[in-house]
């Protein structure tokens, strides 16, 4: 399950009850990125949301009014912190959520190894954050590196992407798995469910295929 959130309120907060409203679609970890003023925080937790809402007490973090959360089910790799979405880049400049499969991950990571990238999780998904900073190293623009990461991969997804030079955005992208925009008023919701963000919002549009949306206050 994906929600993100960009606004007014704790992001914290509301990416929690999102998560709280799609636990019925099942999962083993849960995590949140959030967008602060020293970069992306990420805290994770394996099982359920109570265990995430625990550690994220410990933490303590800082308010932050953009952020992006999820829940898995392990597919590539255990179900465990590591694995957990969201996943960063190797010096934590991108954090991403990914429902869904990159098809060519095993090419691209065996390129971005070769570029001496490394990695710390056995997911498809990171593929997308690492590839992401390094196509961003070369440009220095956060959707001009979406776009090149789009063109590259292969296969389904719904992605939410946080970029910690651009703090008060969230990047999302569609192709065969299903991902929504929430309309509300000094805030947007991303999420793959309705159910996730219908309290806040009954204003929706669902992406296309092969669309992209840029969230902001």
């Amino acid at each position: 399950g994906i929600v993100g959130y960009v606004g007014k309120r704790n992001a914290q907060d509301v990416l929690l009850d999102g998560l709280e409203k799609l636990e019925y679609r099942g999962y083993d970890s849960a995590g949140v990125a959030l967008a602060l003023e020293g970069g992306i925080r990420v805290v994770k937790s394996k099982g359920r949301l109570a265990e995430l809402r625990k550690r994220l007490a410990v933490e303590a973090l800082a308010r932050s009014g953009c952020g992006i959360g999820h829940t898995r089910w392990a597919t590539h790799g255990a179900p465990n912190i590591i694995n957990s979405h969201p996943h960063v880049s190797e010096n934590g400049k991108f954090a991403v959520i990914h429902n869904g499969i990159i098809e060519n991950y095993v090419e691209i990571k065996e390129f971005l190894i070769g570029q001496g990238i490394r990695f710390k999780s056995e997911t498809d998904t990171e593929v997308v954050a690492q590839l992401l900073e390094f196509y961003y190293n070369e440009c220095h623009d956060f959707l001009e590196a979406v776009g090149r990461v789009l063109r590259r991969i292969e296969g389904a997804y719904a992605l939410g992407m946080l970029c910690a030079d651009c703090p008060d955005r969230i990047i999302a992208a569609r192709k065969d798995a299903p991902l929504l925009l929430g309309y509300g008023k000094g805030c947007n919701f991303l999420a793959s469910d309705v159910t996730a963000i219908i309290r806040h919002t009954r204003d929706i549009a669902y992406l296309d295929d092969g669309e992209l949306a840029i969230l902001s206050a």
